[in-house]
């Protein structure tokens, strides 16, 4: 990838970033809620645009970062997707660090 389509994505991605976390805060559900769901999608879309960040960001790809990444996208995820227990995944990303 060219460096400076890299740099675009990264400045379009912080504003999009900073979208995503006012949006989060300012949706008043909590646990239980019939909008609840909806705003899992947005802390969803939060984690997904700290993913690309970490992809794309200058130097060698940091595995920490990563491995965070993924484990908090998993686990959103999980209350998304049937049957396939992404939290036991995402928890196996983090004994894999410590092993």
């Amino acid at each position: 990838m060219e460096e400076k389509d890299r740099q675009e994505i990264l400045n379009i991605s912080h504003v999009v970033h900073a979208m995503t976390e006012t949006a989060y805060q300012q949706h008043s559900a909590v646990r239980g809620d019939p909008t609840w769901a909806d705003k899992q999608r947005i802390l969803l879309a939060d984690m997904a645009l700290h993913l690309l960040q970490t992809a794309l960001h200058d130097g060698e790809l940091s595995q920490d970062h990563l491995r965070r990444n993924l484990f908090s996208i998993l686990n959103i995820a999980d209350q998304f997707v049937d049957g396939h227990d992404l939290k036991v995944v995402a928890d196996g990303l983090l004994e894999t660090k410590s092993a």
